[in-house]
């Protein structure tokens, strides 16, 4: 189908909105665990992930604060298994294109890949568990990530707290011998690393952060080692009740014009698109015919994992990969087809040319086109599939209808 001929309209789509009115009073509101649990001079370490997580320079920098009236002396650890291409170095720069550096939370940042054994996993499964030394080595640590769904498995704890124990405490050593275990082993396992992690004493807590379908701080709760797993339990129950979603059943072309780390572990949210592309992983709605994805974000510094979730490509992505980065993180995930290299087209047009193929009418083609699958609040849509939304009344109409613009 001539992409020139495929019409299309902005539309709104429905998703949640709940902001936090206060980021800062709400810190304030948490602080009397910390209040209890900190000494005077005590070396604690804030564990920070490489999700690009709405306001979270204001998060760590409230904490920082809050520390330092305490008479702490905090300090900020990457908590990132191998992403930034598995160094010290790379994780510290993520971190700072995040707005988290010496200067802007007037603390010190420690980055290395070295790890120290805590405990290990015994039973049928056995495996040694780790922590970033300079974590192990602190007064006690402060763990701040996100809680949503996970890109690779579901289950009771996916991608929050729990998680971040293990993958992102535990470095590229210990992500990468967890995603040896494969995404049931991620489910079944991570949380086991977790209680041993736990039980070495050596975790104050955490910060655990929900966002609205607006990517908006919804909620910030603070979890105590005594109810971690009921907090990270909850709040991802919570955060899939917020969470945005192209509420369609199917499409036969979805058009994604970006994807990359800073937007998804898996490049393009799992959850968004439908598709998990692990063997014994299902599918979930939309089912897509077929997906093109346009180009990758800067902030991912060639980092392509899950480029392979996509059909088709452009010239202009492929040629801003990063092979030994998107391999790396590639290999250590374990699912190895995400990595792959799709249909490569010269330009966007003839991507879109063929995620539509030619088995589609102009009036019947079901199309998506969507900024991204962290940004759905605005999408274009083809007749048919704005019909169904509107039906659904799940969104709404806020432009004509026009030529697709490339």
């Amino acid at each position: 189908m001539d992409p020139k001929q495929i019409m299309v309209a902005k539309a709104k789509l429905f998703q949640s909105h709940a902001p936090l009115p206060d980021i800062e009073k709400r810190l304030r509101e948490l602080s009397p665990p910390l209040r209890e649990r900190i000494k005077p001079g005590s070396r604690i370490a804030i564990a920070v992930g490489s999700r690009g997580i709405r306001n979270i320079d204001k998060i760590v920098k409230g904490l920082v604060d809050i520390l330092k009236e305490l008479d702490a002396r905090p300090f900020i650890v990457p908590a990132m298994g191998s992403h930034g291409g598995g160094t010290g170095a790379g994780q510290a720069r993520i971190l700072s294109e995040y707005g988290i550096s010496e200067q802007t939370m007037d603390v010190p940042i420690l980055s290395s890949m070295e790890v120290r054994q805590v405990g290990a996993v015994s039973g049928p499964v056995s495996f040694p568990v780790y922590m970033d030394a300079h974590a192990h080595d602190a007064d006690g640590t402060i763990v701040i990530n996100r809680i949503k769904a996970h890109t690779d498995f579901h289950g009771t704890h996916e991608s929050g707290i729990v998680k971040m124990l293990v993958i992102g405490l535990g470095k590229h050593k210990q992500a990468a011998l967890m995603h040896d275990y494969g995404a049931d082993g991620l489910r079944d396992f991570i949380p086991l690393a977790a209680r041993v992690v736990l039980e070495t004493g050596k975790i104050l807590g955490a910060l655990a952060i929900i966002e609205d379908g607006h990517e908006n701080t919804a909620e910030i709760e603070f979890a105590t080692r005594e109810n971690f797993f009921a907090v990270d339990a909850a709040l991802l129950l919570r955060s899939k009740e917020l969470m945005a979603k192209l509420p369609f059943d199917a499409i036969d072309a979805l058009i994604v014009e970006q994807m990359g780390k800073d937007l998804s572990g898996s490049g393009m949210d799992t959850n968004v698109i439908g598709r998990m592309r692990i063997k014994g992983q299902p599918d979930t709605a939309p089912d897509c015919g077929r997906i093109a994805v346009l180009d990758l974000t800067e902030a991912s510094h060639g980092n392509a994992v899950g480029v392979g979730l996509a059909d088709i490509t452009t010239r202009r992505l492929a040629d801003k990969i990063d092979w030994h980065i998107t391999n790396m993180n590639t290999l250590t995930s374990g699912f190895l087809q995400r990595g792959f290299l799709p249909i490569v087209a010269e330009d966007e047009m003839q991507a879109i040319d063929l995620a539509t193929g030619n088995k589609h009418t102009a009036e019947g083609l079901k199309l998506a086109r969507i900024r991204d699958t962290l940004h759905l609040n605005e999408v274009y849509l083809t007749e048919a599939l704005l019909t169904e939304l509107l039906a659904k009344g799940k969104g709404e109409q806020i432009g004509g209808f026009e030529p697709m613009k490339f």
